[in-house]
């Protein structure tokens, strides 16, 4: 998921380090709609860092030292969805924007859990009515940050709190703002739960959504997968996932292995160039090996030696990474698997070992016709925006 920083300071004004800007090309086509997302909350509540933890990889530790934001910072995220995210200074109000809050998709307001909460509730009352009255369909999503600050017990008795006294206020307001029902999410910069959380934003913002989860099932149900998902590889977000629910462990766990992966990435794709035109690998070929001991097989066409279809769009598109770990190595086994499917997205499915090992090619030739649906809908999509 590529970042285009479209406004902010380079330097500080009180000599404080200022916010890295986000990665991505700096020359992404303005003439691309965006879908805007406005992110809302008081001084120091997390706005900001989320942002840089997600898109810039900054690592958490370093988030305290963040500029805050003194005004409207527009950031493209270049994905499935071409985002553009709006950081809003604390002190924003709805005539502040700029724009109709009904432009927006969604609006993501963060909470700072140990809050006193009258004030920053205040807040996202007056934005939710605000946004209720010019588009009754966006989408309300409410973080409650930093939650590693407190106890389990505490934790969640916080959160209950929070989301008791928000329907609470909008009831008081007005009867018909019964329908608005915020999405709360329980997020932290220092786990997986901010990941999964901005991934279920993003899917709301998906159209394409339940084509790539029809192909998904179709996917597990062909390669007896019992769980698969499509991830950002340079987000770590999954853009859809099949109709299993989603484990946190196992969400977690993907996660994870994703970034060993990505951490990897430039050994590994340098090693793919040097062998594009060489025949296709056997088990005799060298492997790279990962720290945990997954091979980082090179596939110089596709993981099954066979073309895709689908080269007149992505003549280049010939070299897909895959990789493999074993989970439970006793009987039954359990393997996680990863398949490059564009350049920014990637399969992550876990498929019993025996399968992997006895009829990996059908498993991969599964991955390339899910390969190809997939780029076709990115094609469509960006078609779309272009044309739109």
């Amino acid at each position: 998921m590529a970042a285009n920083h479209v406004s902010y300071d380079a330097t500080s004004s009180n000599g404080r380090a200022s916010r890295p800007p986000l990665n991505g090309s700096r020359h992404s086509s303005s003439s691309i709609q965006r879908t805007k997302v406005l992110v809302l909350g008081l001084r120091r509540s997390g706005k900001s860092s989320i942002q840089q933890v997600l898109f810039n990889n900054l690592p958490p530790k370093q988030s305290f030292y963040l500029e805050p934001t003194y005004r409207i910072v527009k950031t493209q995220i270049d994905t499935v969805v071409p985002l553009e995210l709006w950081d809003t200074p604390g002190h924003a109000t709805p005539e502040s924007i700029g724009i109709p809050i009904g432009q927006f998709r969604s609006l993501i307001f963060v909470i700072d859990i140990r809050d006193l909460y009258n004030q920053p509730i205040t807040k996202l009352v007056s934005f939710v009515t605000a946004a209720y009255q010019s588009n009754p369909d966006i989408n309300i999503e409410v973080f409650v940050h930093k939650s590693e600050k407190l106890q389990e017990d505490d934790k969640i008795e916080n959160f209950r709190h929070i989301q008791e006294r928000v329907t609470d206020r909008l009831l008081d307001l007005a009867p018909e703002y019964e329908n608005i029902q915020p999405n709360f999410y329980l997020t932290s910069i220092y786990d997986h739960s901010l990941h999964e959380a901005f991934s279920r934003v993003l899917h709301k913002l998906i159209d394409s959504l339940p084509y790539l989860e029809d192909m998904l099932n179709v996917f597990c149900a062909n390669s007896q997968s019992p769980k698969a998902f499509l991830f950002d590889t340079k987000s770590r977000l999954y853009v859809a996932t099949d109709a299993s629910p989603v484990d946190t462990a196992t969400h977690n766990l993907c996660c994870d292995y994703l970034e060993m992966l990505t951490s990897f990435g430039t050994l590994y794709k340098s090693t793919a160039s040097t062998s594009r035109h060489s025949p296709p690998t056997t088990s005799e070929d060298p492997q790279l090996l990962s720290s945990n001991g997954a091979s980082l097989t090179p596939s110089p066409t596709t993981s099954t030696g066979v073309p895709p279809q689908s080269s007149k769009k992505h003549p280049k598109e010939m070299f897909y990474p895959s990789a493999a770990t074993s989970l439970h190595p006793s009987t039954p086994g359990t393997t996680l698997t990863y398949h490059e499917i564009t350049s920014s997205l990637a399969l992550l499915a876990l498929v019993p070992t025996s399968v992997y090992e006895g009829r990996r090619g059908l498993l991969e030739y599964n991955v390339v016709f899910f390969r190809e649906g997939v780029q076709e809908i990115c094609d469509v999509e960006k078609e779309t925006r272009e044309g739109g």
